[in-house]
């Protein structure tokens, strides 16, 4: 059977790296040999494991160690990584390799070259400047120079905090019986230092933000500074801006929660008002959007990606209908990013959590368990999940702000 040595190296006891190894080379059907286990002595002490990994054959094996370097196993016997030009555009050449979420260093010219804009399920290219990075695959270009196979390439797995907190042992749960308090405060303590850094705050936001009230609770934390960057659809802009416009969500009065008059018709004649006026922030120069998300926005300079959907009424001018134009605003949108805040939009969290390096911390608060299964699936692994109403998280989530912020 073919047989390679592979490393590996950090906290893999209690972050459960190393049970996950053996797991994988079992269920791959593999086989292994122990060769050297050093256990560290306290929490803060490194551990180091040296395995023999053999499959029934070459590409087993290949399939094997390239499961295995996402837990960060690094193959003994280390090569450059190798590297192939595209052979046409809009896709990788066969045997490219798949890129995680997670740290990445690939090896060239005998050094280990961090990986930029880190990102799952794309390619990984040189650039004429000797760095790496990660690609899409719509975003390829005929002689464009990738990694192909699994050699030479090393990540760095996610780790449990050496730190205790609420974070920490609610991050791999999903329940609706978490302590909500605790976490929205954990939340807002990670908000405030993320913005007293310099780093920017984005938030991704569904129309349930509106729908529920929770409009000024979000307009609050804009004018406090702690959202930075926002990405939504079409609906969450559609109905602020009926909600400025006419007092209604839905044809719905948010205030008194009557359905008005004729009220079916608030969304289609907002969006007739923005799109006469030639968009969100002409419609703010002219004086007439007033209030809301999207007038905050433009007032306070918060960047704004509205990705839409087939489903889209309208939609707004502002509203980027090319789905793959869409995907590079959100890359460019997360750029010194330091947290991310997920509210009542599975569609543009999960689109998120795709795009988002796993160091980047990320809450998300929905209603909707499932939301918060597919993040976690898709392999999200720093996004805490809450499953809790819109309204009262804003609430708690505003009063908490400004405690700290006093």
């Amino acid at each position: 059977m073919p047989t390679e040595e592979i490393t590996l190296e950090g906290h893999i006891i209690d972050s459960l790296v190393f049970t996950r190894v053996l797991d994988d080379i079992i269920s791959f059907g593999g086989d292994f040999r122990i060769l050297e286990v050093h256990v560290g002595q306290s929490r803060n002490d490194r551990s180091h494991a040296r395995l023999e990994v053999s499959a029934e054959d070459e590409a087993a094996l290949g399939e094997l160690l390239h499961q295995l370097q996402q837990h960060g196993a690094l193959i003994r016997s280390v090569q450059d990584a190798e590297i192939s030009a595209a052979d046409m555009d809009g896709a990788f050449p066969e045997d490219f390799y798949s890129s995680t979420n997670m740290q990445t260093f690939i090896r060239h010219g005998g050094q280990w070259v961090e990986v930029r804009d880190q990102e799952m399920d794309c390619g990984v290219s040189l650039g004429s400047d000797g760095g790496f990075r990660c690609v899409p695959v719509a975003s390829v270009k005929r002689g464009d120079r990738l990694v192909r196979g699994h050699r030479g390439v090393r990540v760095v797995p996610f780790e449990r905090s050496r730190e205790k907190g609420v974070f920490e042992f609610m991050a791999s749960e999903i329940s609706t019986e978490k302590p909500k308090n605790a976490i929205i405060r954990q939340c807002a303590k990670l908000m405030v230092q993320c913005h007293n850094d310099g780093k920017r705050l984005l938030l991704v936001a569904g129309p349930a933000v509106v729908h529920t009230g929770s409009s000024d609770h979000v307009v609050h934390l804009i004018q406090r500074g702690l959202v930075n960057v926002l990405f939504a659809g079409n609906a969450l802009a559609v109905h602020d801006c009926e909600h400025a416009l006419y007092g209604t969500s839905l044809g719905v009065y948010i205030e008194k929660a009557t359905l008005a008059d004729t009220g079916h018709e608030h969304h289609l004649r907002a969006i007739n008002t923005i799109r006469r006026a030639g968009g969100i922030p002409a419609a703010v120069q002219k004086g007439l959007l007033k209030s809301g998300i999207m007038h905050a926005c433009v007032k306070h300079g918060v960047e704004y990606v509205l990705a839409g959907s087939v489903r889209d009424d309208g939609p707004l001018p502002d509203v980027i209908t090319d789905m793959l134009v869409a995907q590079d605003r959100m890359r460019a949108g997360i750029k010194n990013v330091g947290f991310v805040l997920m509210v009542a939009s599975g569609l543009h969290s999960i689109a998120t959590g795709n795009i988002l390096p796993a160091w980047i911390p990320a809450v998300c608060v929905d209603i909707n368990p499932s939301v918060l299964t597919k993040l976690s699936d898709r392999g999200s692994f720093q996004t805490i999940g809450l499953v809790t109403d819109v309204e009262p998280f804003f609430r708690e989530l505003v009063h908490e702000v400004d405690l700290l912020m006093r």
